[in-house]
């Protein structure tokens, strides 16, 4: 979860940066993320029970790890 210093469309100076899972929140210098986060973004279609809504959210390392862990069919990965 981002939250910014600035709440106008046109300028989003980000404050600080939370897990949604776990709460940690990842440090920021001169505005860059010391960390890498996962970001996730979803707009529900039609054919869902969630038609039309969007939902965001943001995961540390940790927490990755820890969903891909409990897939009973393993994410594809590859090295780039």
């Amino acid at each position: 979860m981002r939250q910014y210093k600035n709440s106008t469309k046109e300028i989003k100076e980000i404050n600080k940066v939370i897990c949604n899972k776990c709460g940690k929140e990842i440090r920021l210098a001169g505005g860059v993320l010391e960390e890498d986060m996962l970001e996730v973004e979803k707009r529900w279609g039609y054919f869902s029970g969630k038609d039309n809504r969007r939902d965001r959210f943001e995961l540390c390392e940790e927490c990755y790890d820890e969903l891909l862990e409990s897939f009973l069919i393993p994410a594809e990965s590859e090295e780039c």
